[in-house]
């Protein structure tokens, strides 16, 4: 083979199920060649019982890497330790992978995994290696009815070329445009389809049992089969939900560092509150900067390798929404520190003033005027970049809404608003014309947060794996986390209505405890959101894919 024709190479592998026995041949010569750990598989293959005894067949499915030639995992990873070869092989270099998970929750076929014993991600790799130095792969050379088969799809003289282009084959979840070249030849569709195969009751399977936990997706279709064969998932292996706990929590902690510069800032320039009132002057940058502080530890703690974190600033790879996000809170921070040092300035040489119109006083205004310049869009940019971060995740149907940034923007000023209140309340003496503003906020985002919650539940969705998202959100494994924090969410926007009205307060009870009633609304929402988050995020990972 010429110089010029390697170039051109584009390996490709088809796997024929008119031959493929199921006999698992492929994951021991897997395991052993590339020293894949317990617990974890490259490549297994996955039995679907298809019809009703004695009219009945088991069909199998070997699951592996689709290596993609538009591979959102390439995309998604935020260092490179996920590239493309040239000669399209997806590949992976451990010595850079920080472990963030974001090609897991990218990948539409579930083939990444973290490696328990060196914590960094890896999936089938063609048997690269071997490929190198002009070997087969482990599977192809073990499987003893040669149903795996590999070749360069641009040489038309390839056994893999003529099959791929002759024959009739499929490929795993299209509709993704990942454009897989791992092809499928007499595959039936109750497996192909993840959710095509009913989950065994009780999660019994032919040689395991998966236990429905917070920490790895249960195989098959939870409510019904996706198909209408009757078909039974009789052998799958577990998969990890990449992102846990934490990450919901960043979600929530994200939006109050953004949300309180926005509604202070807001504030501010409509006039309700003043240059140097504290709420501007000490609340704002302090409180926006140690939730910010909480949400860069909860991310680094979520990573496999946080020693390595740094590696997103100096080898940034800048399609992925992990490393923009991580640079707008760099430059966010940046913000918040400024903002502090000069209110520092500001108090030491002009000192406090009940009106910010003095002559001293509006020599400076202007600066901090100007600092909400870059901090208002850096402040939009820290609540709105997740909704682009999660949509980078291709695998996941129900984050894949064009309505989840401004959605995200509404649930920043909501959290923004709840915690100025309860602050602006409990450090400092202010009237009920003073709270006003918070209260009305409060209200307004929470009732449009619910409006845009009912409408995620109540419109149907688009692809079967978005509604399963949701049946787990609203009515399966987190349902608790959802209604409870909707309801809390309801309650926190209602009970700042009451003090609006102000005739309530003079028929029924003393101002300052009907004022005390609204503020009480804060904390509840803020709790409402948390649980929401923690349900929104987990569900959205709660899919089966392979």
């Amino acid at each position: 083979m010429n110089a010029e024709s390697q170039k051109s190479v584009q390996w490709a592998k088809v796997i024929d199920h008119t031959r493929c026995i199921g006999c698992h041949a492929c994951t021991t010569a897997c395991k052993s060649e590339n020293l894949v750990p317990l617990s974890v598989t490259r490549t297994y293959v996955k039995h679907v019982d298809v019809g009703v005894f004695p009219t009945v067949r088991r069909a199998h499915q070997v699951t592996r890497c689709n290596q993609c030639a538009h591979a959102p995992c390439v995309t998604a990873c935020p260092t490179t330790a996920m590239f493309k070869r040239s000669d399209g092989i997806v590949d992976f270099d451990k010595s850079i992978c920080i472990g963030c998970k974001a090609c897991m929750a990218a990948c539409p076929y579930d083939a990444i995994f973290i490696n328990p014993e060196d914590h960094s991600a890896e999936k089938c790799n063609f048997c690269a290696h071997r490929i190198d130095v002009g070997l087969e792969p482990a599977c192809v050379v073990v499987c003893p009815t040669q149903a795996i088969l590999i070749g360069d799809m641009n040489d038309t003289e390839s056994y893999v070329s003529q099959i791929i282009n002759r024959e009739a084959v499929a490929v795993r979840r299209p509709e993704k445009e990942t454009l897989p070249k791992l092809f499928y030849k007499g595959a039936h569709q109750a497996t192909l389809d993840p959710l095509a195969a009913r989950r065994p009751d009780g999660g019994l399977f032919m040689w395991s049992e998966q236990q429905e936990n917070s920490s790895q997706v249960v195989s098959g279709n939870p409510n019904y089969n996706n198909s209408s064969a009757a078909a039974l998932l009789s052998y799958d292996v577990a998969h990890a939900i990449p992102w846990d706990w934490r990450v919901s929590l960043y979600t929530w902690t994200k939006g109050i560092a953004s949300g309180v510069y926005l509604v202070a800032a807001l504030l501010v320039l409509f006039g309700f509150v003043y240059l140097n009132n504290p709420l501007w002057l000490w609340v704002t940058p302090i409180i926006s900067g140690i939730f910010l502080a909480i949400t860069g530890v909860l991310l680094i703690s979520d990573l496999e390798h946080p020693e390595r974190f740094y590696l997103i600033f100096t080898k940034p790879q800048w399609k992925s929404w992990l490393v923009k996000g991580a640079f707008i809170i760099l430059a966010y921070s940046l913000i918040l520190a400024l903002h502090l040092l000069m209110s520092i300035f500001l108090v030491r040489i002009i000192g406090p003033a009940d009106n910010p119109f003095t002559p001293s006083m509006q020599r400076w205004a202007f600066f901090l005027l100007a600092l909400c310049l870059p901090g208002l869009p850096l402040a939009i940019l820290t609540a709105v970049y997740t909704g682009y971060l999660f949509a980078q995740a291709k695998a996941r149907d129900m984050w894949q809404n064009p309505l989840l940034p401004p959605h995200l923007l509404v649930q920043a000023t909501l959290l923004g608003s709840a915690v100025l209140l309860m602050l602006s309340f409990w450090l400092y003496p202010m009237t009920f014309d003073s709270l006003r503003p918070l209260m009305f906020l409060l209200a307004a985002s929470s009732f449009v947060h619910v409006m845009m919650v009912w409408g995620e539940v109540s419109l149907p969705h688009a692809t079967a794996h978005a509604r399963v998202a949701i049946w787990e959100m609203s009515s399966g494994r987190y349902r608790r986390y959802f209604r409870i924090g909707l309801l809390f969410t309801i309650l926190g926007g209602l009970l700042p209505l009451l003090p609006l009205y102000r005739h309530i307060s003079i028929a029924y009870m003393p101002p300052d405890s009907i004022t005390l009633i609204g503020v009480a609304g804060a904390p509840l929402a803020l709790l409402g959101m948390m649980l929401y988050e923690h349900a929104y995020v987990q569900a959205g990972q709660s899919v089966p894919l392979a």
